[in-house]
């Protein structure tokens, strides 16, 4: 066992590190949203959180919310179908799905959102199908349905691996005793495990929800300026508009968000069943 001044020697990195490269990165967002220049003067002023909350900017955390919501949403009605498959006894090429839905997360985020650019463009693979069966092209980039599906696609794998971790771990016996009582298979889904599987759900609807209200990559080249979000927002502040304030407001209250979010998480999660793949 390590005596206290050994012990505070060995976490003296961690806390460096943490007061470099988180909290006072935080500070710095804290002060630049609080400030303002007036009359060639830095004042201290809520100006830019009563800015981002007029109707235009609403309008764009509304629209943030309820694409990432349709994510979301997407992913589980797609991915807890796929983990339970996988994560049942009789299913023997688990290691070979786990495979293929891994294999796209060790390309670049980037390079994987512009792969969609080729497929939904008007001379893109899929109108270009179209069109050689006889079929009316579609026009399907630079859409609010664009971009839901890059994100679907980007963010499912987060949705399939925490809730395939929970079902792998759940007791059998369980299913079995319940089978053996007279329960059948709509009893036993229902009323055992998808009310055992809630951990891992939660915890992919967090992990899910999070890059996707705060994405601006996907939006910005599958959505065009037809979809502005939020973090398209936030990234035309610092990067275009030179605007550090109000962008840092705009920061501290998505950041806000995610952390209600990961409190929602943590407190349905309390024994953390729903985190890392094992």
């Amino acid at each position: 066992m390590l005596k206290g001044s050994a012990k505070r020697a060995a976490v003296a990195p961690y806390v460096i590190w943490s007061a470099l490269f988180v909290i006072i990165p935080i500070l710095l967002v804290i002060y630049y949203s609080l400030t303002m220049e007036t009359d060639g003067k830095l004042v201290f002023s809520w100006a830019n959180y009563a800015r981002a909350f007029q109707p235009t900017y609403i309008d764009v955390m509304l629209r943030s919310g309820r694409l990432a919501l349709i994510s979301t949403a997407a992913c589980l009605l797609i991915g807890y179908p796929v983990a339970y498959i996988m994560a049942s006894r009789e299913f023997e090429n688990r290691s070979f799905l786990l495979f293929l839905f891994l294999v796209p997360m060790w390309m670049n985020f980037l390079l994987r959102t512009y792969s969609w650019l080729a497929l939904l463009e008007n001379n893109g693979i899929l109108n270009t199908f179209l069109s050689g069966i006889g079929l009316p092209k579609l026009a399907l980039l630079y859409t609010n349905k664009a971009v839901v599906l890059g994100m679907v696609y980007n963010f499912l794998p987060f949705m399939i691996l925490p809730i395939y971790t929970v079902l792998k771990k759940m007791d059998h016996s369980l299913i079995e005793a319940a089978q053996d009582l007279g329960a059948d298979s709509r009893n036993v889904f229902f009323r055992l495990v998808l009310p055992l599987s809630t951990p891992g759900v939660i915890s992919g609807i967090t992990m899910v929800f999070m890059p996707a209200v705060t994405t601006f990559i996907i939006s910005d080249l599958l959505g065009g300026s037809k979809s502005m979000l939020i973090g398209n927002l936030i990234e035309q502040q610092f990067m275009k508009v030179s605007d550090w304030n109000f962008g840092s407001a705009m920061s501290m209250i998505l950041m806000g968000v995610v952390l209600v979010l990961f409190t929602v998480f943590t407190m349905v999660d309390k024994d953390g069943e729903g985190g890392a793949l094992y």
